[in-house]
């Protein structure tokens, strides 16, 4: 690991495991997950949420395919009931480049689309794409043929989300992804494939706000209408889909 993805690593370390915050994390989860249960922390990251997925007690696979990420994950979860994947996830097995930003690893991605949106964008400028790997690439439906079918999915995959999505044909009982207000359309796409899976009921968190925005779950069209609505500075946030609507409340 160079220094300047040194650096960025322990920003990450030091923005997203204050213990402040695992309470409001655990508190969050707990709606989702169950001791003795299983989650995907699909872009574990830094593993803010694979390591509230452990102290709520399940087993959890963390899928995360930046080495120096990695590295640091196995620090931060050493000795949890945990699973590292290195790998991407998409429609189909094969394999994809990942493009590295070295000096902000939170926004890797797979997507050349994911790039092309962030430029000139307000909030992203001076982003730097500039490394790249070539990784193996896996599917959910092959995950869960390994492990087991999870409770949970998380999936934050800057861009990439509806292509994971693709890989899946089984829903689980609740699943999350990230989107983004420069890329609004692959969130419709991931919507629409939850609805497809048979996911009815639908909330959200804008940001890392772990408060859900709507007072009562809503379905697919409600939901993409919400998502059209967002002002462009709302900037990203999670959906979370569910096959039980009290799970979202």
């Amino acid at each position: 690991m160079n220094q300047p993805q040194a650096r960025a690593v322990g920003r990450s370390l030091r923005i997203y495991h204050p213990a402040a915050r695992r309470p409001v994390l655990d508190g969050f989860y707990a709606r989702f997950i169950r001791p003795g249960g299983l989650a995907f922390d699909i872009g574990a990251h830094v593993g803010d949420r694979a390591a509230s997925f452990c102290r709520l007690g399940a087993r959890v696979v963390a899928v995360e395919p930046q080495p120096a990420l990695l590295r640091a994950l196995r620090l931060v979860l050493r000795g949890a009931d945990v699973v590292f994947v290195p790998s991407l996830l998409g429609a189909a097995p094969g394999e994809a480049v990942l493009r590295l930003n070295r000096s902000n690893p939170t926004v890797a991605t797979a997507s050349t689309d994911f790039i092309a949106a962030a430029a000139g964008q307000p909030g992203w400028e001076g982003q730097a794409w500039d490394g790249a790997i070539t990784l193996p690439l896996t599917t959910l439906d092959l995950l869960v043929a390994e492990y087991g079918m999870p409770d949970f999915i998380k999936i934050d995959v800057e861009g990439f989300e509806a292509a994971v999505l693709e890989g899946l044909s089984r829903p689980p009982a609740a699943l999350s992804f990230e989107f983004t207000t420069i890329q609004r359309e692959v969130a419709q796409a991931a919507l629409h494939r939850c609805a497809a899976l048979g996911l009815q009921h639908f909330n959200a968190c804008l940001g890392e706000s772990m408060d859900f925005a709507l007072p009562r779950p809503v379905d697919a069209a409600a939901m993409a209408a919400w998502l059209r609505a967002l002002p462009q500075e709302a900037n990203s946030g999670d959906v979370y889909a569910a096959g039980m609507a009290a799970a979202l409340r």
